[in-house]
């Protein structure tokens, strides 16, 4: 009897849901920062066992959107409540439960298997932990609660299991070898941009968009040039910065850990763009990659 399914991962900003989805999937998929925002797509991993195939589908946090980008990602969570066949729900010990009451609303309608993971459980003692089980019991009735520490790589495992027991009868999705429905330029960006937000502080970051123009691979080598692309001029600066020591600086970070990705050596190129109010234009959006309803 073989086993198949897709099982969506959503939750609160800063809860560690990427971290939790890289752990699930064995691989480093979904870029992780201490800030938040930092997924803004639905990014797929693909787990294979001998007789079952999980399809993972890490999402942006749950908040309330301020502009055309933010209202795309929240639109990515809320299709993971309705193409599941099961629901896992991040939250961790330092979030307050309620800050996202109508998210949290359509979970509860939903008759798929829910799991709660409740992250960053090595922060706190015995009696906190309990407290929260109760509530999220009383929340979700239904759902199973699973406290786990992602940093520590505690009790993931067991999530693993479970997931295993709800899946449906089916034929696999994916081939056996799959590990993602994303091509290779879309990882180029998402390490490009993650330098970026580790790099840069205040709002730099949440005004940049990355787009790969050109990814050539000759065999040996891949040349890559790629548009760092900001809503002001203010901002280009601050990314080429004096003398452009700061994007050369970004560009030995990032082509370290594409060839890593790659298993390739890498000729990088970043330029930088100023394209205002890209956050609001649904065409600049269709153009980077969002699916803009």
């Amino acid at each position: 009897m073989f086993k198949a399914g897709f099982v969506n991962i959503v939750g609160n900003p800063n809860v560690g849901k990427s971290t939790l989805s890289n752990l699930l999937v064995g691989e480093r998929l979904s870029i992780i920062t201490s800030k938040a925002q930092t997924t803004r797509h639905r990014i797929t991993g693909i787990v294979n066992g001998e007789d079952y195939q999980i399809v993972f589908s890490d999402t942006p946090g749950v908040l309330k959107p301020n502009y055309r980008l933010q209202e795309t990602m929240l639109n990515y969570s809320r299709e993971a409540l309705t193409d599941a066949d099961v629901l896992i729900y991040v939250t961790d010990t330092i979030e307050t439960p309620d800050k996202y009451d109508d998210f949290l609303k359509a979970v509860e309608k939903l008759e798929i298997p829910i799991i709660v993971v409740i992250n960053k459980i090595d922060l706190i003692d015995q009696p906190r932990l309990e407290e929260l089980t109760e509530y999220w019991h009383e929340q979700l009735p239904d759902a199973e609660i699973i406290p786990i520490s992602a940093l520590h790589t505690f009790n993931t495992q067991s999530i693993i299991h479970h997931i295993v027991e709800l899946l449906p009868e089916a034929e696999p999705y994916y081939d056996k070898d799959a590990l993602t429905d994303k091509p290779e330029r879309f990882f180029v960006n998402e390490i490009i941009r993650e330098k970026i937000l580790l790099y840069y502080k205040k709002e730099i970051p949440y005004s940049v968009e990355v787009e790969v123009e050109e990814f050539k691979d000759n065999g040996e080598r891949v040349d890559i040039k790629a548009i760092i692309h900001v809503a002001r001029e203010s901002q280009k600066g601050i990314i080429i910065g004096h003398q452009g020591v700061a994007l050369k600086k970004l560009g030995m970070l990032a082509r370290r850990d594409i060839e890593r990705f790659l298993d390739k050596k890498v000729f990088l190129q970043l330029f930088v763009k100023v394209t205002k109010d890209w956050r609001d234009k649904d065409a600049l959006l269709k153009q980077f990659g969002y699916d803009v309803k």
